[in-house]
């Protein structure tokens, strides 16, 4: 539990947008160097650490970086400036549907996100029953995903990352989404992995969620850490300040 498995280190990113809304409009300012770039920061300077092990929920309003804060641990951003360090196998939960094929069956998108999670044919197959099983829509595991409900995504892509065997596990809201009995499940199969020391990361408007499920939270607003410690202190002072 003492081993810092994520460290954030004066962390900032900015994003920007070319105010030029039109090619007609961009071009002759490319050409003239006239063009303006509109930043936003999506987070400022922010640092600390995850250890082996931690529960650790992210609470914030919308726009607030939380977002940003899986996706540079994910890897699938890097930061503007300052140092992101993350040491395990993660398998992320970011966006609904994301690394998901839509024009691919549930089957064949198995055997794609399974790869883009790095495991191998024979794992995959290996696991293949209990994939389908899990996310009960055997039924429907040999249709075009296009076809499938928001909630049919979720559970496609929650049963594939969750046999991915990951040490650090990043969930993004995507519990939000399918029926009540469905979640109880992802949750209780979240249980076992905190149980076997997976570090995971939980991104959650639902503060009931953070409390009861995570062991620290961490609060981002105005693109910064606001508070970072237990989850029901963290929880009281974000209820308070909105």
């Amino acid at each position: 539990m003492n081993n810092p498995i994520i460290k954030f280190n004066k962390v900032t990113k900015n994003f920007s947008r070319n105010n030029h809304k039109t090619f007609k409009e961009f071009l002759p300012a490319l050409f003239m160097g006239e063009q303006t770039v509109d930043k936003f920061t999506a987070l400022k300077d922010i640092s600390f650490e995850i250890k082996t092990g931690e529960c650790v929920g992210i609470i914030g309003p919308n726009g607030s970086g939380k977002s940003t804060i899986l996706k540079l641990i994910a890897g699938v951003m890097t930061p503007s400036s300052g140092t992101v360090a993350v040491k395990g196998k993660i398998s992320p939960l970011i966006e609904l549907g994301a690394g998901i094929h839509p024009e691919l069956t549930g089957r064949e998108n198995i055997y794609l996100n399974g790869a883009i999670l790095g495991l191998k044919r024979k794992q995959i197959e290996d696991n293949l029953q209990s994939i389908i099983n899990f996310s009960e829509i055997s039924e429907f595991i040999d249709q075009p995903v296009k076809h499938y409900s928001s909630g049919m995504y979720m559970r496609l892509a929650f049963s594939i990352a969750i046999h991915v065997d990951p040490e650090i596990l990043i969930v993004d809201e995507i519990l939000a989404v399918g029926d009540a009995d469905f979640q109880a499940k992802c949750f209780s199969k979240m249980e076992e992995f905190k149980k076997r020391g997976v570090t995971i990361i939980f991104v959650s408007h639902s503060l009931t969620q953070i409390q009861s499920f995570c062991t620290r939270a961490i609060y981002i607003n105005h693109h910064t850490i606001q508070i970072d410690g237990k989850p029901d202190v963290v929880c009281s002072k974000y209820q308070h300040s909105v």
